[in-house]
């Protein structure tokens, strides 16, 4: 294993942070796993621990036969955030960015820069266009530590075949984000995670880190269109592990331990990968999640929990109003899983304290929140 340091650009005279990064193998393909991009979402962290145990141990064995690449900390930035206290590993409090939106497109560079040399052949095509890409994300100017933060992430990601960015809800069972061309690559990663639910998309907007990696592909399929063939080389998926609060050792060994399951699934592993489990789950569509929000203010109380079925005009939860003693009871819109809610206990007019993903898409627009 080789470990990297990655300088960041400094934002003061005399500071200096780095993202280090753990490379294992030499193969042909390659896998790269990253966590707590949300810095204060802690599941992945200790998931990235159990893992590079599990990954030192194949790597003495000489199991490795793909290159795995793992960020075992990916914010630097975030994980030093912290006021009165209190952790703010979500957004730069310099620019008030999400740390998980508005990765750069090279899309258009690196496609002009490979045209000359793309042919007939699907497998030599990948290659060139992962090299352009490379080379357009390494290139690209930045003048801001966050700046420098993403094109670090993406020049380490950008030419993998798995991309797998660990993250957790507030309260939430175990689910999934991808891009819609990905599904049928990322289906077998949900039965071994054993995944409640794959929220899908093309596009979600705002160009979050995952789709910066998938979304390539597609892009350049629909932009050379039948002149070039051109495959979904990439399956890039948010591991959205639970909540904030569960970080146990038993709960990330295992999830440690099914990601490599996985990973010997795709041939970045040798040896017999474990039959693959029964799904737990399926996939929704994303514009199908349905935020439930609160029209008012006051103390939050759940009825249901998450992972529950829930009926359209089910109370999944009430708000009450100290003063007044009034009681709002919040529903679900749809049918579908209430799969995520919110950790805090009182709320504010128009906040969102629940998720439900629905089988139906119905919302348009930008589908990620804040």
């Amino acid at each position: 294993m080789q470990i990297r340091h990655h300088a960041l650009l400094s934002p003061a005279p005399g500071t200096q942070r780095e993202l280090v990064s753990l490379h294992y193998g030499q193969g042909p393909l390659k896998a790269y796993i990253q966590a707590s991009l949300h810095a204060d979402e802690l599941p992945g962290m200790l998931v990235a621990h159990h893992l590079r145990l599990k990954l030192d141990a194949l790597e003495a064995a000489g199991r490795i036969t793909g290159q795995i690449v793992l960020v075992p900390m990916a914010n630097p930035i975030g994980l030093s955030q912290h006021l009165l206290h209190g952790h703010q590993g979500r957004f730069e409090l310099t620019s008030g960015e999400n740390f998980n939106r508005h990765y750069p497109d090279q899309i258009n560079t690196a496609a002009a820069a490979a045209e000359p040399q793309l042919t007939q052949d699907a497998a030599h095509n990948v290659q060139v266009l992962r090299r352009e890409l490379k080379k357009a994300v390494d290139a690209q100017a930045v003048d801001t530590e966050l700046q420098s933060l993403r094109r670090t992430l993406m020049g380490l990601s950008c030419d993998a075949d798995v991309v797998l960015d660990l993250h957790c809800d507030a309260q939430a069972v175990l689910h999934l984000y991808t891009e819609t061309p990905c599904w049928p690559q990322c289906e077998p990663l949900a039965r071994y995670l054993g995944a409640r639910v794959t929220l899908l998309a093309q596009d979600s907007g705002d160009n979050p880190f995952d789709e910066a990696c998938s979304q390539v592909w597609w892009k350049w399929k629909r932009h050379f269109g039948d002149r070039f063939p051109i495959p979904q080389a990439c399956l890039a998926v948010t591991v959205e592990l639970r909540g904030y609060v569960d970080v146990e050792h038993e709960m990330a060994e295992a999830d440690a331990q099914r990601l490599i399951d996985y990973l010997t699934h795709r041939g970045l592993v040798s040896g017999e990968a474990p039959a693959m489990p029964e799904a737990v789950g399926d996939a929704r569509p994303l514009a199908g999640s349905m935020p439930i929000k609160s029209p008012v203010a006051g103390v939050l109380t759940f009825l249901r929990q998450a992972g529950d079925t829930v009926k359209a005009s089910d109370v999944l939860a009430q708000v009450i109003d100290p003063i007044s003693a009034a009681v709002t009871d919040l529903t679900s819109p749809v049918d579908g899983l209430l799969y995520a809610r919110d950790s805090l206990r009182f709320t504010t007019a128009g906040m969102r304290v629940a998720k439900v993903a629905g089988v139906e898409a119905t919302r348009t627009g930008k589908l990620l929140g804040a």
